[in-house]
């Protein structure tokens, strides 16, 4: 009988770490698409037309949230509604309800105490679970605004390298659980996923990415096999 693949989704009891480590790479995976297209320009936003702009490109965008620099707060969109308005907070809103549902402090409390390093995890989950392409943080009078971005201007890449790399750097800088990690990014990437007892393989096209793990889930490898070097 052939076993069904487990699709990827939050489930009761899933903690912001394990919707980090779910749908983490994946955003780290979009934004390196956005830095493809917009190269060392620095967006500027309109938030009365709910643009933001890099020279010639412009997307439309959703407020997730801000970042107070002074009280090293941050802020969801969705409990701010008279700062930008019902249509730009309907993404953040989005996770508000997935927070409520599924207890998820992170989603569904207005105010956090935050790093500057936490909002882009909690904007990076967010996005990614909501299925944008990106997301952007722009700096303005003592605030970091994080939005979410979709947009057909973004392209993917799909290489065995990128893939590779791209999880590397995930599971190095960020606290997440790696298998978890490696095997949702496979699959929400739409490749093969086949898990063994000490390792896992993503098959993409002709290549395959192997993830070797530890007793206790940690990485040992990460290697390519095939003919994708791209």
């Amino acid at each position: 009988m052939k076993t069904i693949e487990k699709p990827v989704a939050i489930e009761e009891g899933d903690s912001f770490k394990i919707l980090l480590s779910k749908y983490g790479a994946l955003a780290l995976d979009k934004q390196e698409n956005l830095s493809e297209l917009i190269g060392e320009e620095v967006g500027d936003l309109d938030i009365e037309k709910g643009q933001l702009s890099f020279g010639d490109v412009t997307f439309q965008v959703q407020i997730l949230g801000f970042f107070m620099q002074d009280s090293k707060q941050w802020s969801w969109a969705w409990d701010n509604e008279d700062i930008f308005g019902e249509k730009l907070i309907k993404s953040a809103l989005q996770i508000k309800s997935i927070g409520e549902e599924f207890g998820i402090p992170e989603f569904a409390t207005p105010l956090l105490n935050a790093t500057y390093d936490d909002c882009h995890t909690l904007a990076m989950t967010a996005s990614s679970i909501l299925a944008m392409d990106a997301y952007y943080a722009v700096s303005e009078d003592g605030l970091d605004i994080f939005v979410g971005i979709t947009s057909d201007l973004i392209k993917e890449n799909d290489s065995a390298k990128k893939f590779r790399d791209t999880f590397y750097t995930f599971q190095k800088n960020f606290n997440i659980y790696p298998k978890i990690a490696f095997e949702s990014y496979t699959k929400l990437k739409g490749y093969g996923f086949k898990p063994h007892d000490d390792f896992a393989l993503a098959k993409i096209g002709e290549a395959r990415v192997m993830a070797g793990y530890t007793e206790r889930g940690n990485i040992t490898r990460l290697l390519i096999f095939g003919d994708d070097e791209r």
